[in-house]
C-alpha cells in the first residue's frame, strides 16, 4: 500500500514538471512573437526610406554619429520633423555623411579670394540659375568661388521619380560644377548639418580661401561691394566674423513657433551672439574652427544660434560691420542708389533678382544721386526699425 501512494506520488511530480516546462516553453514563445511583432510594426517606415534614401538612424547605427542626449519626444505640429530627422541631439563624427555630388577640385587652380556657399532645396534649379546670372557669377571678379549646398529631399516615396530628380541633379552639376550633396534629409530642421557640410567642405578642398559668405538662396547679394570692403587694409585677415548681429536673444519656448527652442535640448536662458544666418562673411581660416569646435557641441536645429555657440566656445566675438546698413535680412526697398551701397537684403523671388541686379548693373556706373544729410539717415533708420519690430513679432 505504501509503495502503491510513493508510485502515485511520483507520478503526479512527474506530471507536474512536463506541465511547467510546456508552461515556459508557451511563455518565452510568447515574448519572443511579441517582440519580433513590435519590430515588425514599428520599423518598416524607417527601414523602407533607408533602402532609397539614407536617414540619420544608420548613420546612428553605423557609429559615424554618437548621441548625447537621448531623442526629443515632445515636440509636436510644426516640429514633429525635428525629432525624426535629428533623432537624437547629436555630435558630429569627421564627416557624417557621404558626398553624392561633389567637386574637390573647384579651388585646386584657383587664388580663391571669395568663397559664396549657398544653401538651396535640390528642387529648387530656378533659384540657382537665378544667382548663376548675378551675384553668384564667378567671372564677378577673379578668385571667387560658388557653392551650392544641398542635402536629400523627401519629396515623394515613388523611388522611380526621386531616382528622376536625383538624375537631374546630376545633369545639372555635370553642367555647372558647382554643387555639392551628402545623403541627409534636406529640410529646414537640417540646416545646421547643410551648414557644417560647407565648413568641411572650404576647410578640405579649399583651405587657403581668404573669405567666405554664407547666403540663404532668396538673397540679393552685392558681390562687388563686398569684395570692395574686404580689400579694406582695416578688415582682419584671420579670425574675423561679421554680419547682422543679434544679441541678447532668449530661446523662444513658444511650441508652435518654427524657432522654438526645447529647454531639454537648450535649458539657458539666453543666446549667446550671433550673426543672422540669412548672410554673414568670415575669414576662410574661420571654416576649419566652427567646423572642429563642432565635434564637441550637440547639434541645434537652427544654425545661426548654432555658428554662434562654436564662436562663443572659441572666444571669438563677432564683429560688428564697418556699416549698419550692409547686412539686412529684411527686404530692403529698392533704388540702385541704396543697393550700391548695402551687402545682402533677404526675401527675393528669382525673377525680382534677375529684375534688380540688371538694373543695378545698368545704373551702377552712375553717380549716386540720393538727397545726403539727416533725410537719407532717417529714412535709413525707419528701415532698422521696421526690420527691429519684424523681429520682435517673430519671436526669435
Amino acid at each position: 500500500m505504501q509503495c502503491r501512494r510513493r508510485h502515485c506520488y511520483a507520478r503526479i511530480a512527474g506530471l507536474l514538471a512536463f506541465l511547467g516546462c510546456v508552461v515556459l516553453i508557451l511563455s518565452v514563445q510568447h515574448i519572443w512573437l511579441t517582440r519580433l511583432k513590435s519590430h515588425v510594426t514599428t520599423e518598416p517606415t524607417f527601414k523602407k526610406e533607408a533602402e532609397t534614401l539614407p536617414s540619420p538612424t544608420r548613420f546612428l547605427a553605423n557609429g559615424t554619429l554618437i548621441s548625447t542626449q537621448p531623442a526629443l519626444r515632445s515636440i509636436t505640429g510644426s516640429n514633429r520633423s525635428l525629432a525624426k530627422e535629428e533623432n537624437a541631439e547629436s555630435i558630429l563624427k569627421v564627416e557624417p555623411y557621404k558626398y553624392i555630388l561633389n567637386e574637390p577640385d573647384k579651388c585646386r587652380n584657383n587664388e580663391t579670394f571669395l568663397v559664396l556657399l549657398i544653401p538651396v532645396e535640390p528642387h529648387n534649379s530656378e533659384a540657382r540659375n537665378a544667382i548663376r546670372q548675378t551675384w553668384g557669377n564667378e567671372s564677378i571678379a577673379e578668385g571667387i568661388v560658388r557653392i551650392f549646398l544641398m542635402g536629400v529631399k523627401n519629396t515623394t516615396r515613388d523611388f522611380g521619380m526621386r531616382e528622376l530628380q536625383q538624375r537631374s541633379l546630376r545633369a545639372e552639376s555635370l553642367q555647372h560644377r558647382d554643387m555639392i550633396q551628402q545623403d541627409y534629409i534636406d529640410s529646414y530642421y537640417n540646416l545646421t548639418i547643410k551648414t557644417l557640410m560647407g565648413m568641411h567642405w572650404v576647410s578640405r578642398y579649399c583651405p587657403n580661401a581668404k573669405y567666405v559668405i554664407k547666403a540663404d538662396s532668396d538673397m540679393f547679394v552685392n558681390t562687388e561691394y563686398l569684395i570692395e570692403k574686404l580689400l579694406k587694409a582695416n578688415i582682419p585677415r584671420e579670425m574675423y566674423f561679421t554680419g547682422y548681429l543679434m544679441r541678447g536673444y532668449k530661446p523662444n519656448r513658444n511650441k508652435d513657433s518654427k524657432w522654438y527652442m526645447p529647454p531639454e535640448l537648450y535649458p539657458s536662458g539666453s543666446y549667446p551672439t550671433f550673426c543672422s544666418g540669412t548672410g554673414y562673411v568670415f575669414s576662410g581660416d574661420m571654416a576649419k574652427r566652427i567646423y572642429t569646435t563642432s565635434l564637441s557641441i550637440h547639434r541645434l536645429h537652427l544654425e545661426d544660434v548654432y555658428v554662434g555657440l562654436c564662436l562663443s566656445k572659441l572666444n571669438i566675438e563677432p564683429m560688428l560691420p564697418p556699416n549698419e546698413f550692409l547686412f539686412n535680412h529684411w527686404k530692403v526697398s529698392y533704388s540702385s542708389c541704396k543697393y550700391s551701397q548695402l551687402i545682402t537684403s533677404h526675401e527675393f523671388r528669382p525673377s525680382e533678382l534677375l529684375r534688380y541686379w540688371q538694373h543695378l548693373q545698368k545704373n551702377k556706373g552712375r553717380a549716386c544721386k540720393m538727397p545726403k544729410g539727416p533725410i537719407n539717415k532717417n529714412a535709413n533708420v525707419e528701415t532698422l526699425h521696421q526690420a527691429k519690430a519684424v523681429l520682435r513679432s517673430k519671436g526669435k
